[in-house]
């Protein structure tokens, strides 16, 4: 497979790697975001390890800093294995 571009988040070394761990985002019952999303919206995140994966859910757990004070993100994570 060829890559591209070099901006393209895919590492070509780790693409064929079978990624067993994963993680999925949604969002609540009652998030007014459903209203553009959908009801059925969830996101898919893929990684090769079990480390890989946890690194990456403890970031998407963590308060980013460009929230404002009364902002309140209401993904819901949770983790996978297939």
């Amino acid at each position: 497979m060829d890559f591209y571009h070099p901006h393209n988040l895919v590492e070509p070394e780790k693409a064929i790697q079978e990624r067993r761990f994963g993680i999925r985002v949604t969002l609540p019952p009652g998030d007014t975001l459903r209203n553009v999303l959908g009801d059925d919206w969830e996101r898919l995140h893929w990684y090769p390890s079990e480390a890989e994966r946890d690194a990456a859910f403890a970031a998407m757990a963590e308060r980013h800093g460009y929230y404002r004070n009364t902002d309140t993100p209401t993904q819901v994570l949770e983790k996978l294995v297939r």
